[in-house]
């Protein structure tokens, strides 16, 4: 008689418990849960997991220079340039910078160039290639966490890790922060063009690196008189800082880069 009488209330228990469940899993797979987050409230909402759900991108060798590209480089003199340089498959002779500007080393597929230049063309067309293949690696990941986010205005927001997807140009027109650990990850896939204002800023907080901050850009990148830039552009086409600009990061450009007594550093 106790065996029957248990058996019912085991099973009301057992119902419960599987609705339970029920509804959690449709709360996972709803369409909120599902679909990239696409504007601010949301982004300042959102709740990454602890540590990057990224994977870095490898630069290869490309990864050894600050600035790197196929096209030369200009320059108007002052430039503080902090690690290596090279340019191919170009003649060293689009390389303008001066030897005073660059602590580090200045790569040359051929004997022109600065006095102070090393000639390496196998070096610089490994480098190359691994800059191509790290753009493409970067265009390439899918899933982001974010889709046009602003509509590509990203000013005076703070960036979470993650995944960025812009299939339009995107403007920093006001300051903004990069957030996250020192294992965080963020990729920003652009379309268009990155265009950084005059005197913006962007700061990096809460411990995360430069070096882990990767902007892939189809379009040119330039970056405003005085503005500072934090991370490794990646650009299918050319790199433009203005008068007084300043990065700390990697400027690989599939054409040229142009300097206007700018401070560049490899993090």
């Amino acid at each position: 008689m106790k065996l029957f009488r248990i058996i019912p209330v085991v099973a009301i228990l057992l119902a419960g418990l599987v609705s339970g469940c029920s509804k959690s899993m449709d709360a996972y797979n709803s369409p909120e849960m599902m679909t990239p987050t696409t504007d601010a409230a949301a982004l300042k909402a959102a709740k990454l997991p602890k540590g990057s759900v990224l994977k870095t991108v490898n630069m290869g060798l490309a990864g050894e220079f600050v600035i790197l590209s196929k096209t030369g480089i200009t320059d108007v003199y002052k430039s503080t340039v902090k690690g290596d340089v090279g340019s191919s498959p170009i003649t060293g002779a689009a390389i303008l910078l001066k030897c005073d500007e660059v602590t580090g080393t200045i790569y040359s597929v051929d004997a022109a160039g600065p006095a102070c230049k090393v000639t390496n063309a196998s070096r610089l067309t490994t480098a190359v290639k691994n800059m191509q293949t790290a753009y493409t690696d970067a265009a390439g990941r899918s899933n982001p966490n974010f889709m046009n986010l602003g509509a590509g205005n990203i000013g005076g927001k703070t960036l979470k890790a993650g995944l960025y997807k812009f299939t339009t140009a995107v403007i920093i027109p006001t300051n903004i922060t990069i957030s996250g650990s020192s294992t965080d990850v963020w990729i920003f896939q652009i379309a268009g063009t990155l265009k950084m204002s005059s005197a913006v800023r962007i700061t990096l907080a809460g411990g995360a690196l430069a070096k882990n901050i990767f902007w892939q850009t189809s379009g040119a990148v330039t970056l405003g008189t005085t503005s500072h830039f934090e991370g490794n552009i990646l650009s299918q086409t050319g790199i433009n800082l203005q008068t007084g600009a300043s990065i700390n990061g990697r400027m690989l450009a599939q054409t040229a880069v142009t300097l206007q007594q700018n401070a560049v550093t490899q993090p």
